[in-house]
């Protein structure tokens, strides 16, 4: 998959999500206080497979040409948090978020752990990835540790919601609109992993400092 390929795949998977909250079949979805999951729960649960996994192509697409391009090696901190995320998307696809309004089920639960472990893996994958990916660029080395780091506060931010909740405090989901705090969560996630996509794109990402036979005496 060429470089501007893994790129599309991700980012039309993030406007096909994008379009599930303008549909008339699912826009009565509030994207404040209902998960990203909750798409799947209706009749347009076919786009939101769609999505996700043309989102995880593009994933397992650009780590695969980190490797490739021998950025990172192929066991690595980049290749198991990636493999991670890529795994943890594929997974929320083949099991459904639990609906609430029949009761818990062992898919649901299997779907929020894999949400979890997905949500994670990737600012992880680009932490560490980001200085061998994009080392000709400082302003895009930087913005894709700040979209990384800004995504796990987000998901620090349910974390102590949950924190508090064990402590006696109301119900986590309550404390704090969790479809608004996941949306802005997964956005960073992804608008991380475009960016390194996107200097892959540039020709002096690929060989910053030519070898010293070919620079002009």
């Amino acid at each position: 998959m060429l470089p501007a390929a893994r790129l599309f795949a991700l980012l039309s998977g993030a406007a096909l999500l994008g379009l599930l909250h303008l549909l008339p079949s699912s826009d009565v979805i509030d994207p404040v206080r209902r998960t990203i999951s909750e798409y799947a729960l209706g009749p347009d649960k076919w786009l939101f497979d769609l999505s996700v996994l043309l989102v995880a192509a593009g994933s397992a697409g650009a780590f695969g040409m980190l490797v490739a391009r021998g950025l990172v090696r192929a066991a690595s901190a980049t290749t198991l948090f990636g493999g991670l995320w890529v795994a943890g998307l594929a997974t929320v696809t083949l099991f459904e978020k639990t609906d609430w309004s029949v009761g818990p089920s062992l898919g649901g639960t299997i779907h929020r752990y894999a949400s979890i472990v997905a949500f994670v893996a990737l600012p992880l994958a680009v932490l560490s990835c980001a200085g061998a990916a994009l080392p000709a660029s400082r302003p895009l080395r930087g913005l894709a540790r700040l979209l990384a780091t800004t995504s796990l506060l987000w998901f620090g931010v349910i974390l102590g919601a949950v924190a508090l909740m064990l402590a006696g405090g109301e119900p986590w989901w309550r404390a704090i609109p969790p479809g608004l705090v996941e949306r802005f969560l997964a956005g960073g996630e992804v608008l991380a992993l475009a960016v390194l996509l996107y200097g892959s794109l540039r020709p002096a990402n690929s060989s910053p400092n030519p070898p010293p036979h070919l620079i002009p005496s």
